[in-house]
C-alpha cells in the first residue's frame, strides 16, 4: 500500500510534466510569432521537429528546413570558429521552427527563442505562405534591397538577411551585429538547398 501511494505520487507530476511538453511541442508551428497576421499552416514548419530540442539535427534530412538548410561548417565558417550541432527554438518573425549554431562564447543556458551574440540564426519558411512572410517582414523593417540572391533578398538594416526563392524564404542573422557579408555568404550557400 505504501508503495502504491508513493507511485502514485511521483507520476502525477510526471504526467503533468509530460502533458505541458506536448503542448508545447504542438503549439510551435502554429505560433504566428507576433506578426499579428495568420499563421503558416502546419505543413510549413512540420518538417523540423519541436522548439527548445537539443537534440541535434542532421543535415541530411531529405525535406530542406531552418536546420539542414546550411551546414554547421558553413555557420562556423560565418562566425570563425567552430560551432554547435543546432538547436530548435521559436521563430519570431514568422512563428514556426528558428535553428540556432551556437559558437563557444555564446551562454551556454541562452535559449534558442533569445538573439543573443556568437550564434547564426537560420529560419526557412516553405509552401505558399512564403512570400507573405517575407513581403510582411519587408514591410515592418527599413528593407534594404540586395541583388544577386534568390529571386528577391533584402537586409533589414540591424540584424538578418531575407532572401525569397521561389516558394521558399529564408532569412539567416549571424550574431548580434552587423554582419552582411557572412549573411550574404550564409544565403549563396543555402539557397541550393532551398
Amino acid at each position: 500500500m505504501r508503495m502504491a501511494r508513493s507511485a502514485t505520487r511521483f507520476a502525477a507530476p510526471a504526467l503533468v510534466a509530460v502533458t505541458i511538453a506536448t503542448a508545447m511541442v504542438t503549439g510551435c508551428s502554429s505560433d504566428s510569432g507576433g506578426t499579428g497576421t495568420t499563421a503558416p499552416p502546419a505543413s510549413t514548419a512540420a518538417s523540423a521537429p519541436a522548439a527548445g530540442s537539443t537534440t541535434p539535427v542532421s543535415a541530411r534530412q531529405r525535406k530542406p528546413n531552418s536546420c539542414n538548410v546550411i551546414t554547421v561548417a558553413e555557420a562556423g565558417a560565418a562566425l570563425g570558429q567552430t560551432v554547435s550541432a543546432p538547436r530548435r527554438g521559436k521563430a519570431m518573425v514568422e512563428g514556426g521552427v528558428a535553428c540556432v549554431f551556437y559558437g563557444p562564447k555564446a551562454p551556454a543556458s541562452e535559449s534558442p527563442d533569445l538573439a543573443t551574440y556568437d550564434v547564426v540564426r537560420v529560419v526557412l519558411v516553405t509552401g505558399p505562405n512564403a512570400k507573405k512572410w517575407f513581403d510582411d517582414y519587408r514591410g515592418k523593417v527599413n528593407a534594404q534591397p540586395v541583388s544577386g540572391l534568390g529571386d528577391a533578398a533584402f537586409y533589414d538594416g540591424y540584424a538578418s538577411i531575407s532572401v525569397l526563392k521561389g516558394d521558399a524564404y529564408v532569412r539567416i542573422a549571424v550574431g548580434t551585429a552587423p554582419n552582411l557579408s557572412q549573411e550574404k555568404t550564409l544565403a549563396m550557400d543555402a539557397l541550393p538547398r532551398m
